[in-house]
């Protein structure tokens, strides 16, 4: 099963939603959508607008293959599970978002980490599919180490020396 996600952002993500409709009806592997606000609506897929986020974890556990957008949130939880996301950002030339951040943020991700497939052609994504277990192999996977608990801890410092006026 893949499973795509385009996240809860106000603008539509037409140009995944319907790619990968249109792929899933030339091949065989179930393909669940999450479309946000996206207006347009799969014909060959199983989709909702909005999953629950218990629906949303199980997809991501379940699923061979996972493509998000660009939201670092969403790439990351697929990542801590263990799995190399497809991350398709959104593109503010194409209205699906209001500035180049979710492009610039993968790009510096996947040069650092190489653990993601990065696709900004969306042409190049049903390549990416067909090939994504060998390719896969040849990632360079750098270990992503997530920052998030030394972040805290130093935040609790400074906060801690500020109330205490050190």
């Amino acid at each position: 099963m893949i499973f795509v996600t385009v996240g809860t952002h106000e603008q539509p993500f037409t140009r995944l939603v319907e790619y990968m409709d249109k792929w899933a009806a030339d091949h065989d592997e179930e393909v669940v959508i999450q479309s946000g606000v996206t207006s347009y609506e799969p014909k060959n897929c199983r989709w909702q607008k909005f999953y629950s986020q218990v629906q949303m974890d199980e997809f991501n556990k379940d699923a061979r293959i996972v493509i998000t957008h660009g939201g670092p949130r969403c790439f990351m939880e697929v990542l801590h599970l263990g799995k190399t996301p497809i991350v398709v950002p959104r593109q503010p030339k194409l209205v699906e978002h209001i500035d180049d951040h979710q492009v610039k943020i993968d790009r510096v991700f996947k040069e650092q980490y190489d653990s993601i497939f990065l696709i900004e052609d969306i042409s190049t994504l049903g390549e990416t599919i067909e090939h994504y277990d060998e390719l896969k192999e040849k990632l360079g996977n750098r270990e992503y180490v997530s920052n998030t608990a030394a972040f805290c801890e130093r935040f609790s410092d400074i906060v801690n020396s500020l109330m205490n006026g050190k």
